[in-house]
């Protein structure tokens, strides 16, 4: 793989290859936001199909409230294909601002109220984003996965501490994320939900599909559930890549190593074939097995530095937007 060039005055990438890819990518919350901000920096095609599960905060209140789709996802996704200049900046932080007071408004983020205001007017998600893509300037589309809210509830061991060995049904996005016990297995309610059909025409259409980072249980396998967008992902002639959390996540994927997010993802998704597996050099503290689950999965190992400098546990924009120029090519 050739080394993409940076612009200096941008920090873009420039590479006329990857650049003219359609390329889309699958997630939700900050896991995703990091991968669309890497991704616009070079990509002239770009698409976010985001889960539609959250039922907590601001998008819980909404999505209880009026009935429509959790909106906060859908909101990240939008503020990270903001551009890097004022107009960008300034819509992205308008986006994401949320309101503090103690009233009815408490801790509601202007962007999810922007965005169902829209839905009001327009009667119909698909049509609300695209308008507020295009009020942004927005350096790609956001799709949601599914036509309808969905629940998500999985399998936990050990959700009851006095009862560490048994399982245990947990229901919902907030719930399974932050639960104590060691999720085993997820599903959606509705088990069937329909797709977005746009969400399934730029999958079909892609060069190359991009699965993660992200809260795996809650933000990346849901897209895998859902039968319709699941098949588009089977069938799709363009390549995939599943891109590997920098670390284990308190409470969802404790304990997990990197060849664990592949486990559990070949357990959901087993027709899923998969290209390229992208991880991070200080990430992987069992690259042997690793490198053994990738290579059954009949994919190709990418190791890189994209993880951020301080060492935090994310992404690093730039670092990652390297990585994926290299890989797209």
């Amino acid at each position: 793989m050739s080394n993409p060039v940076f612009d200096d005055a941008w920090g873009e990438v420039t590479d006329p290859v990857a650049a003219g890819l359609k390329v889309v990518a699958l997630g939700g919350g900050h896991g995703l936001a990091a991968s669309l901000s890497a991704l616009r920096t070079f990509c002239t095609d770009l698409t976010a199909v985001v889960t539609v599960a959250d039922n907590g905060g601001s998008s819980g209140r909404l999505r209880q409230e009026f009935g429509v789709l959790p909106p906060g996802d859908l909101r990240q996704a939008l503020a990270a294909l903001c551009r890097d200049d004022e107009w960008g900046r300034t819509w992205a932080q308008l986006l994401q601002h949320r309101f503090e007071g103690g009233g009815d408004l408490h801790h509601h983020a202007v962007g999810n109220l922007l965005i169902v205001a829209l839905w009001e007017l327009l009667d119909g998600h698909v049509e609300g984003l695209d308008w507020v893509g295009r009020l942004l300037g927005a350096q790609g589309r956001v799709l949601p996965m599914a036509a309808v809210p969905i629940d998500i509830e999985a399998q936990v061991r050990g959700a009851d501490a006095e009862r560490p060995n048994e399982l245990e049904r947990v229901q919902g996005q907030v719930q399974v994320a932050s639960t104590s016990g060691l999720v085993e297995s997820v599903e959606l309610m509705p088990a069937d939900p329909p797709a977005c059909a746009e969400a399934l025409e730029a999958v079909h259409a892609a060069d190359w599909v991009i699965l993660g980072p992200g809260s795996w249980y809650t933000s990346v396998l849901p897209h895998l559930l859902v039968p319709q967008l699941r098949a588009a992902l089977t069938k799709t002639s363009g390549r995939r890549c599943v891109t590997l959390n920098v670390t284990a996540q308190d409470g969802e994927t404790d304990g997990f190593t990197s060849s664990t997010y592949l486990e559990v993802l070949a357990l959901h998704a087993p027709d899923l074939q998969i290209d390229v597996v992208l991880a991070d050099t200080s990430g992987v503290v069992d690259m042997p097995m690793l490198e053994e689950t990738v290579h059954g999965l009949g994919a190709e190992l990418v190791i890189a530095d994209v993880a951020a400098a301080d060492g935090s546990p994310r992404h690093d924009v730039t670092r990652l937007a390297a990585a994926y120029a290299g890989i797209l090519r």
